[in-house]
């Protein structure tokens, strides 16, 4: 049995892959389109998921599909083939630091999403923090100055973080209804893919061109690399270590500290630069998660518990 330590050791670093990833996304944003990032990521993903086509049950992933089409092919398109591609259209229009941070509000989105659609409850305290969390996504978008309501042109990157938030909430919501006879790998193998082929004609409608296509693979290969095997792989490999060692509850609060990691690695790696309103956006949306995940009195259960 894993040790709990390890285990939080091992959580703290599938969401610093994550993070990586939303810096890696903003840094090759002038050199990778999103859908050709989002398309290679999952291409090498599958390559390197090759392997487990021996330490899994095919058959059972067939039956499956068969009788689970409809939400398999949800989930992948939300999770697989449109969250990723958003983010990194995002990244082109705003800061890795801002797109970290508005992400942040994911937690209560999954909440609220949670009472509409599988009809749990919210208590006040909840309502308080939801609330508190909206306002300071308000605040950060506007740039710590709410005069700028007058004079308020959304960037589009900031617009598109809150589109991928909401679906990658809507995601986590409707994994209450994946097919229960899957492990967790045959799970992501099938999600993986389905959402590849999902993206394929978003590929292609492209027209990129084959030697276009090699000299990208030649030259951020790197890339590729890591988006493949850190924030999709191994991040997905410790974070269901977590939910099956310490509850799928507990193993949520991790993803809070994608900021954190974030804005140290965009500091460090791209020069950008926390003004006092991002300092001042995270502590409220972070007291909002707070109130509405530690504090709550009826506790929403994850859809993996």
């Amino acid at each position: 049995m894993i040790s709990t330590q390890r285990v939080y050791i091992l959580l703290a670093l599938c969401v610093l892959f994550w993070s990586g990833n939303f810096i890696v996304g903003r840094y090759v944003n002038e050199s990778i389109e999103a859908i050709e990032l989002s398309f290679f990521r999952w291409l090498f993903t599958l390559i390197f998921l090759l392997p487990s086509l021996f330490f899994i049950n095919i058959q059972r992933i067939k039956q499956a599909i068969k009788e689970n089409f409809k939400i398999l092919i949800v989930l992948s398109f939300l999770g697989i083939t449109l969250f990723n591609t958003i983010v990194y259209l995002a990244l082109n229009t705003t800061t890795a630091t801002n797109a970290l941070l508005i992400n942040s509000i994911t937690p209560i989105l999954i909440l609220i999403l949670s009472y509409f659609i599988l009809k749990a409850k919210i208590t006040k305290l909840q309502t308080t923090g939801i609330i508190l969390s909206t306002v300071g996504v308000i605040f950060l978008v506007l740039k710590g100055d709410f005069s700028n309501l007058l004079y308020i042109v959304l960037q589009e990157g900031d617009l598109l973080i809150l589109i991928s938030s909401l679906t990658w909430a809507t995601y986590s919501v409707l994994l209450k209804f994946k097919p229960k006879g899957l492990t967790h790998l045959e799970l992501f193998v099938t999600l993986v893919f389905i959402g590849f082929i999902l993206i394929l004609p978003f590929y292609f409608y492209q027209g990129y061109t084959i030697e276009r296509e090699v000299t990208l693979l030649k030259e951020q290969w790197h890339i590729f690399l890591y988006v493949s095997i850190f924030p999709s792989i191994l991040s997905f490999y410790f974070w269901h270590i977590g939910v099956d060692t310490i509850s799928a509850s507990k193993t949520g609060q991790f993803a809070h500290l994608m900021p954190i990691f974030g804005s140290i690695l965009a500091f460090i790696f791209l020069g950008e630069k926390l003004a006092t309103y991002h300092i001042a956006g995270a502590v409220m949306i972070a007291l909002g998660i707070y109130l509405s995940l530690f504090l709550k009195t009826n506790r929403i259960k994850s859809p993996n518990e």
